[in-house]
């Protein structure tokens, strides 16, 4: 009886599944309850899908959980669909709505999350995030202050250290503090205890939430001994990350309220959220509450957090692709000699004249895509994708990883070569099925900062010591595959940096 029970649940869901979901993409059917959950793999989930792909075609259909999830992994169609406003949303998950609540800029949706992008993209060209040299300047020297940081902090560690070294630690340092310092206008010192704290929960937070994808679409899974102690540590970290942002934020407050303080002439976006939040207080705005305080904690979050996860990710995987490919290193060098007629650090005017570097870190980008499942949307509301139905609330996954390693695409694509990104001409050549920093109405607001910090960090490198190595003990081992949590991040490596130059040529 329970077997005949069973066996005819099972009919009934598919048959149900096949007639909802007549007019819907292809996909596989999966299993009552989990869906198509447990046939993912969850250190790799980008080829799991990449594969499901090639047998449904460039859009398909699955369910996982509670969350009914639409995967495209055609570049023009990604562009399609990202671009119209039905496609804005953000999909249901429990990360998004259940811990961040739809706050922030990541999380948020409709009126908050326009309100919100369109001041934050303001905000961020104040700063100069522009491709003007007049208005950029500041940005430039922010960026040339923290790129002394880190030449002197590794030149100091080569010359102790006679094995090699992880500069991980340096680089992160000095990315995240350029980070604080447009986002918040403050520094820490390298040891500062709240420093290093909130370093630890950003790097375990990110590893947290990728390995918690199944509560995303069970959220009772949240309940067992095995995920309870992650969704915990999640929310322990957000509630202390947001008790060290209430200190910074009263203080910020009150300089603004203070004319006699040398503060208010410190330009961040914590700064200009503040005036903002102030005058439409005043202004008696219904938007007012766009800018209330746990908007602005979740907001100060999402623009350090992804400011910093995705572009100190890309730093990692570039200096580990540059050193293991010395002719790629030696042509990055005779380049840099032939377009710096100065011996002074390179700058964001002669970006334009390397176009082999930014070659380099495009193929980078591509080969070991960041976010490779893309960062997922949600439809407000029921839309037609290539002739099917999609219902609202469906997740759609940009498939960038399938993109970028679609052979039709980019021909040997796990071949290593910045050589497809320069034109016959040898210009710096862009394709349009690169999207490393997706596309559409929602594609990462920072892409512009995000490529100045790549360019330099990665020039200056390269300008300031004359070669640079993996330790032979770890280039023998080392596993290309990479972890994945909410970004594709490259294995631990210690390097080798030769003749260093001890400082670079200040602005």
């Amino acid at each position: 009886m329970i077997w005949t029970w069973c066996i005819g649940f099972a009919v009934l869901y598919i048959v149900v599944k096949f007639w909802v979901q007549r007019d819907q993409p292809p996909g596989p059917v999966g299993i009552p309850l989990v869906g198509y959950l447990p046939f993912i793999d969850a250190k790799k989930p980008y080829e799991t899908f990449t594969q499901l792909s090639k047998k449904y075609g460039p859009i398909y259909g699955l369910r996982m959980g509670q969350v009914y999830a639409v995967v495209l992994s055609n570049y023009s169609l990604i562009r399609t669909v990202l671009a119209k406003d039905e496609s804005t949303g953000r999909a249901p998950l429990y990360i998004t709505h259940g811990i961040m609540g739809g706050y922030g800029l990541i999380c948020a949706q409709g009126a908050l999350w326009r309100d919100q992008r369109k001041l934050s993209i303001e905000w961020l060209r104040q700063l100069g995030m522009t491709k003007f040299k007049c208005t950029r300047d500041s940005l430039e020297k922010k960026i040339s202050s923290s790129l002394n940081e880190m030449i002197e902090d590794i030149a100091a560690n080569t010359s102790v250290g006679v094995g090699g070294f992880d500069p991980s630690a340096t680089i992160h340092h000095v990315l995240g503090n350029l980070m604080n310092d447009l986002v918040f206008g403050l520094k820490y010192e390298k040891q500062d205890e709240t420093w290093q704290f909130l370093q630890h929960l950003q790097e375990e937070g990110v590893k947290h939430i990728g390995v918690s994808m199944a509560v995303n679409f069970l959220p009772w899974l949240r309940y067992f001994p095995s995920t309870r102690r992650t969704i915990q540590f999640l929310l322990d970290g957000k509630t202390k990350t947001h008790t060290i942002y209430d200190a910074i934020i009263a203080e910020k407050r009150q300089n603004l309220q203070s004319s006699a303080t040398s503060d208010t002439n410190s330009e961040c976006i914590l700064k200009s959220f503040l005036e903002e939040s102030m005058n439409r207080i005043n202004a008696g705005r219904v938007d007012a509450s766009h800018c209330s305080d746990v908007q602005l904690r979740h907001l100060m979050a999402d623009l350090f957090g992804a400011g910093v996860d995705t572009t100190f990710t890309t730093i990692r995987w570039a200096l580990l692709y540059i050193a293991l490919y010395p002719t790629v290193q030696f042509q990055l060098r005779q380049e840099l000699e032939q377009a710096l007629t100065t011996n002074k650090a390179p700058t964001l005017d002669d970006i334009e004249l390397l176009p082999y570097l930014r070659a380099t870190i495009a193929e980078v980008q591509r080969i070991r895509t960041v976010v490779p499942v893309g960062i997922p949307h949600g439809t407000t509301k029921e839309m037609m994708i290539a002739g099917f139905r999609i219902p609202a609330n469906t997740m759609i996954m940009p498939l960038l990883w399938a993109v970028h390693m679609d052979p039709d695409n980019f021909p040997d694509p796990e071949k290593f070569k910045p050589e497809r990104f320069l034109d016959k001409d040898g210009k710096f050549s862009v394709p349009h099925c690169f999207l490393p920093f997706q596309s559409g109405k929602r594609m990462c607001l920072g892409d512009e900062l995000a490529r100045y910090i790549l360019h330099l960090y990665v020039a200056n490198l390269l300008f300031c010591c004359e070669r640079f190595d993996i330790v032979q003990e770890d280039a023998c081992v080392i596993d290309m595959t990479g972890t994945c949590g909410i970004t594709l991040t490259p294995p631990t490596y210690r390097m080798m940096f030769h003749k260093v130059k001890h400082s670079r040529e200040h602005f």
